[in-house]
C-alpha cells in the first residue's frame, strides 16, 4: 500500500502557480482557496507519491498545473457549460485514472457529483484512497478492476452520465470501454493528443456499432506550452449489445475497427 505521511512532504516543494487570469479566460472560471488549496496539496502528494510508485513523469509546478489540473478541467469545458454542470447529482466515471487524472481535479471542482475512479492497478488505487483522506475528498469512489469487468455488471452498465477517459488506449478501445457504462443520453469524453483522419474513420464505425455517436470534436491548444489537444465526445444515442465490452484483454488484442 501506498502510505504518504505528513512528515514525508518536503518543505522544499514548490508551490502550484495560481494561474487565476488563465482559468478564468479559458474556462470563465476560478478555483476557490479551498480548492487552490486542494490542488497544490494533491501535487505535494503526488510528488511524495512518486517515489514510492512510477505515477507521472510531470512533476514541475508549471507542467503540472497545465498538463494535469487544466487539461483535465478543459476537457470538460463542453459538459460544464451544459445542464451537466447545474446544481444535481450526475455520476462520472474516470477510466484509466491511473494517478487520477482527469478524476480528481474534477471531483475538487464539481463537487456535487459523484466520481468513480477506475484503475487496474491496486498499488495506484491505494495511493488515491490516501489522497481522498487527506484532501477530505468525499464523492470519488475508487475502483480497482478492469472496464471489460465492471462493464457487464448491473451497477455500473448504462449507469454513469459522463465517462473521461485520458490517454488509456487506442480510440476505438476506448470507445469499447466507455460507451456500455453510459446511460442513453450520457456522454464520454477521450482526451487525446492527436487525432488522426484514420483515428475519426474508425471511430465512426466503432462507434456506431456500441450505439453511440460522435458529438463533437473539440481542437485547441495548452495555454503554456501550446501543446495540441483534441476531446471526442461521443454520444450514447441505444443501449449498446450485452456482448459489449468483450471479455478482458479482447478489446486491444482485436481492436473492433479491424472487425467492422
Amino acid at each position: 500500500m501506498i502510505i504518504v505521511k505528513p512528515e514525508m512532504i518536503d518543505n522544499q516543494i514548490q508551490t502550484l502557480p495560481e494561474m487565476n487570469s488563465i482559468w478564468q479566460e479559458t474556462l470563465n472560471w476560478q478555483p476557490t482557496t479551498q480548492q487552490q488549496d486542494q490542488f497544490h496539496k494533491l501535487y505535494e502528494l503526488i510528488i511524495v507519491g512518486n517515489q514510492q510508485l512510477n505515477l507521472t513523469r510531470i512533476t514541475t509546478p508549471e507542467e503540472f498545473w497545465e498538463k494535469h489540473l487544466w487539461d483535465s478541467l478543459r476537457g470538460i469545458k463542453l459538459v460544464w457549460e451544459k445542464p451537466l454542470s447545474s446544481p444535481e447529482k450526475k455520476k462520472v466515471i474516470d477510466i484509466g485514472t491511473g494517478a487520477g487524472f482527469p478524476g480528481l481535479p474534477i471531483a475538487i471542482t464539481l463537487p456535487l457529483y459523484t466520481i468513480t475512479l477506475l484503475d487496474s492497478t491496486r498499488k495506484k488505487i491505494s495511493f488515491i484512497e490516501t489522497v481522498l483522506a487527506d484532501l477530505a475528498i468525499k464523492n470519488c469512489l475508487p475502483i480497482a478492476s478492469r472496464a471489460e469487468q465492471i462493464g457487464r455488471i448491473f451497477q455500473h452498465r448504462e449507469t454513469y452520465d459522463l465517462a473521461v477517459l485520458r490517454a488509456v488506449a487506442p480510440i476505438t478501445v476506448c470507445a469499447e470501454y466507455a460507451l456500455p457504462m453510459l446511460k442513453v443520453g450520457g456522454i464520454a469524453i477521450l482526451y487525446r493528443g492527436n487525432f488522426t483522419t484514420d483515428e475519426h474513420s474508425n471511430l465512426l464505425k466503432v462507434v456506431k456499432l456500441l450505439g453511440g455517436k460522435i458529438e463533437v470534436i473539440e481542437t485547441f491548444k495548452t495555454p503554456l506550452s501550446n501543446s495540441i489537444r483534441h476531446c471526442i465526445h461521443l454520444q450514447k444515442v441505444c443501449q449498446t449489445p450485452i456482448n459489449y465490452p468483450r471479455p478482458v484483454g479482447a478489446p486491444i488484442q482485436k481492436p473492433l475497427n479491424h472487425l467492422t
